[in-house]
């Protein structure tokens, strides 16, 4: 028997949405989903964490089973694979609790085949998965700018529009941990583009040119690009708050790194990748995993003794 598929359009009326990851990205798509009117449950490990979406009339969940049973969506936005299978496959997880013709939604960088294994452990139980991994970093998060790479049903995904759109841009790319593999193709574009940033700076200020000036020339021609923008500015400034942390990203590319095409059974060799890995363990080496990304400049100025 196949899961059914929901028939009741989504709105804030009628749709129940669980939330599960209220970190630096979850907590302001959360925030953007209530301000929409929808009625959203938390479920946090720390309650305490939650207060502020309490505030905006988000209802506390006692376990992820518990705040399953209540939803007809439930999203999670965690640390990464192990979180992921303990939060949804776990006995007192979130597919012990939802109700047939329910869908999990996974937005946590994962592996694509626990994405595949979750959809079919899903399916067994009439209902539904979608990986639907973001990027846009916690700026797109609060402004609902992300990029949201989605794999699994095409029908689901697209019943799924309304609570996407609050978010971001979605993209379908194909079934279930396509999402997932979207993404750590998105993670090995802009990890490249910050190390080309952070040498090309660093060039630049050890020949004595102003930054300023050289960030606005390259961003004239067509080297520009969103990484340039989102970033040119902060590694001039010093400011290595982060949007995203180094440390979540050297687990992204552990992911793709070591990916095995399960039909081939090859893997895929991924050069540009394993250095710009290197370069980011660099960063966690000194101390800095909590630092955003950009911060990897630091790691291109050590190695060339500027402090």
């Amino acid at each position: 028997m196949e899961a059914p598929y929901p028939t009741t359009p989504i709105s804030p009326s009628t749709t129940r949405i669980g939330w599960i990851g209220i970190g630096l990205m979850g907590s302001p798509m959360a925030s953007r989903l209530l301000a929409a009117g929808y009625s959203l449950s938390v479920f946090a490990r720390n309650p305490s964490k939650a207060l502020h979406l309490q505030s905006q009339g988000a209802f506390l969940a006692t376990s992820p089973q518990h705040l399953a049973q209540s939803c007809d969506v439930v999203f999670t936005i965690i640390g990464g694979p192990p979180d992921v299978r303990s939060v949804v496959l776990r006995p007192t997880g979130v597919l012990s609790g939802l109700n047939p013709g329910g869908v999990t939604v996974d937005m946590t960088t994962s592996s694509p085949s626990l994405a595949r294994e979750i959809s079919n452990a899903a399916g067994g139980k009439l209902c539904w998965a979608v990986d639907a991994p973001v990027s846009g970093a916690d700026a797109g998060a609060r402004e609902g700018k992300l990029a949201i790479m989605a794999g699994g049903d095409s029908r689901i995904v697209e019943w799924l529009s309304p609570l996407f759109e609050v978010m971001g841009k979605c993209t379908y790319v194909g079934g279930a941990g396509c999402g997932q593999s979207c993404k750590i193709g998105n993670q090995i574009v802009g990890s490249v583009n910050l190390v080309g940033l952070s040498e090309a700076l660093t060039f630049a200020g050890r020949a004595g040119l102003d930054l300023g000036k050289v960030l606005a020339g390259l961003k004239g021609g067509p080297a520009v690009n969103k990484i340039m923008e989102l970033f040119g500015e902060k590694m001039i400034e010093r400011d290595f708050r982060p949007g995203g942390f180094a440390e979540y990203l050297v687990k992204d590319f552990g992911i793709g790194l070591n990916f095995v095409e399960e039909d081939e059974g090859e893997v895929v060799a991924l050069p540009g990748a394993a250095l710009c890995k290197q370069l980011f363990s660099g960063m966690i080496a000194n101390g800095d995993a909590k630092l955003g990304l950009q911060g990897v400049i630091t790691v291109i100025e050590r190695l060339n003794g500027i402090n």
